[in-house]
C-alpha cells in the first residue's frame, strides 16, 4: 500500500519528542511552525490568529531552530 504525502510527514508531537530525546531541548509548536514556514513547508492557515494587531510573537532562538531543523532532516521533511 502506498503512503500518502501527509502520512510520510512527522507530526508536531513527533518533532517535539525527537528534539527532546536527541538535543535535550523542549521546542514549542510555535517555533516548529516558524521553522517550517522558513523552509517553505506551509500546511494551512492558522485558525487561532490574534484578533488585534501589534501583538508580540517570540522568535525562535538559534539553538532551538537548529534542533528543529535536525528533526525535520531526520524525518526527511527538508
Amino acid at each position: 500500500m502506498d503512503v500518502t504525502p501527509a502520512e510520510s510527514k512527522a507530526s508536531y508531537q513527533e518533532i517535539k519528542d525527537w528534539g527532546l530525546a536527541h538535543t535535550g531541548l523542549k521546542v514549542s509548536c510555535l517555533y516548529i511552525a516558524q521553522v517550517k514556514a522558513k523552509h517553505g513547508i506551509i500546511e494551512r492557515e492558522c485558525y487561532n490568529k490574534a484578533k488585534t494587531e501589534g501583538n508580540r510573537v517570540p522568535k525562535c532562538p538559534q539553538e532551538k531552530e537548529r534542533a528543529i531543523e535536525e528533526a525535520l532532516r531526520h524525518f526527511q521533511m527538508i
